[in-house]
């Protein structure tokens, strides 16, 4: 019999939640034994947040870096070390222990300044960061996620908080003041707090958000003096990260302007709200929303960006949280004039059913009228693209950066930005 399922028949479920937790411990610091502990000496920067917590440690990658330091960055879209970076083509929420102690090795071995880390639930649950000093602790923002691994959302949050308590020990904790959660974290953290966001009683105030189609101007208040931005990245919650970023360079003591100038030389984030190169007089978009809260930041901005259509082309992840299909399935209703719905993962899970679930709230939001649902992803896209007229955006959501698909346990290649260059060709809709 497997050890598992064995040690789950004979022991109740605490001793198998202490069981668990005494291995994973173990199994992380012998494996830290094993590379030689690469993360001591190292000043670590790590994020972490429901949305926003990649491109936020591209924002801080790109501010330190253009600062003068040497970087290494950890997310699930890149990997980076002394200015090398390549795709994370694993597209696991949690990394693997080797993966993660082989990047700090290198990391540590190429004398960087700083390391990004991008941390989830799931790795903070699993003690995949345990022993890793953390300089300063990141909180992008709190909403539904991960149900189906958590249970619940405080379990959640009470992982989420490990990276700013005692668990952690950061010696600073960057924090969203906007935030429902903020007083939360605020009295969790044993770090000094400095928050950001548009309250005036933020540390670093975001003032002012003016979008456009080509990026957002924003204007940040740092030390109480105010200091423009041009980002090169849509999007109201973009502003949002790049405040996080700013939090960042203040408590590290980089200069406003050393800040500004930094997160203004991010060009693009890949599969988050990318913009596609179609040469059309509508705009394309790849972006990686995979709940119904970045579904609905996404669309809010696009929304604010035209007055023509917004088109979405998304669906819902298999073997999941079910919780939050009709969820973003109502959100995409209230707030798109047209749905092309189709798969997007379905893992082990019937596509059937899981295009039922994100129906359901669709049907909730009364949209069921503007809506296509189309199983194949490549012709769903192909069928908003034909849709699309002059001055529309068209949002191809959920898989983002990502070069594979999980379809019925088996990967596929998948290159979402170069499908729908393909298609425009294919079409003949390219100018």
């Amino acid at each position: 019999m497997n050890p598992k399922k064995f040690a789950r028949k004979v022991l109740p479920a605490s001793g198998i939640k202490t069981a668990e937790e005494t291995y994973r411990k173990s199994r992380i610091r012998a494996m830290q034994i094993r590379y030689g502990y690469p993360a001591r000496d190292l000043q670590v920067i790590a994020v972490t947040g429901t949305n926003g917590k990649t491109t936020t440690c591209m924002l801080i990658n790109a501010m330190l870096k253009s600062a003068g330091y040497k970087t290494a960055m950890f997310t699930t879209a890149s990997v980076e070390v002394a200015g090398v970076a390549k795709l994370n083509t694993r597209h696991t929420t949690v990394p693997k222990t080797a993966d993660l102690l082989q990047f700090l090795k290198r990391a540590k071995d190429s004398q960087v300044d700083y390391v990004v880390l991008e941390v989830t639930s799931h790795a903070l649950h699993q003690h995949k960061v345990l022993n890793i000093p953390v300089e300063v602790s990141v909180l992008t923002n709190i909403s539904q996620d991960h149900l189906d691994y958590h249970g619940s959302m405080d379990e959640y949050i009470a992982m989420k908080v490990r990276l700013f308590n005692e668990y952690m020990q950061p010696m600073y904790c960057v924090l969203n003041r906007d935030d429902a959660k903020y007083n939360y974290f605020a009295k969790q953290s044993v770090g000094l707090v400095n928050s950001y966001g548009v309250k005036r009683d933020a540390d670093i105030v975001l003032s002012s958000v003016d979008p456009s189609v080509s990026g957002t101007r924003l204007s940040l208040k740092i030390e109480g003096k105010k200091s423009a931005c041009d980002l090169k990245l849509i999007g109201d919650f973009n502003a949002y990260n790049s405040a996080a970023a700013a939090g960042v360079g203040a408590v590290l003591g980089l200069s406003a302007e050393q800040i500004t100038k930094g997160l203004a030389s991010l060009d693009q984030v890949p599969g988050r709200m990318q913009i596609v190169d179609t040469k059309t007089d509508y705009t394309v978009l790849v972006d990686y929303a995979v709940t119904s809260d970045a579904l609905e930041k996404s669309l809010q901005s696009l929304r604010a960006l035209t007055d023509k259509r917004v088109l979405v082309v998304f669906g819902a992840t298999g073997d999941r949280d079910t919780d939050k299909r009709p969820k973003m399935g109502k959100v995409a209703a209230e707030l798109a004039d047209k749905i092309f719905l189709t798969d997007d993962e379905t893992y082990t899970e019937d596509p059937a059913k899981i295009r039922k679930d994100v129906m359901s709230g669709i049907k909730q939001g009364k949209g069921v009228k503007k809506t296509t649902e189309i199983a194949d992803r490549k012709k769903a896209i192909q069928a908003a693209l034909k849709e699309a007229k002059s001055g529309d955006v068209v949002l191809c959501t959920g898989i983002g950066h990502q070069d594979t698909r999980n379809m019925g346990g088996k990967l596929v290649k998948w290159d979402e930005v170069k499908i729908v260059t393909q298609l425009l060709k294919r079409t003949k809709k390219q100018l």
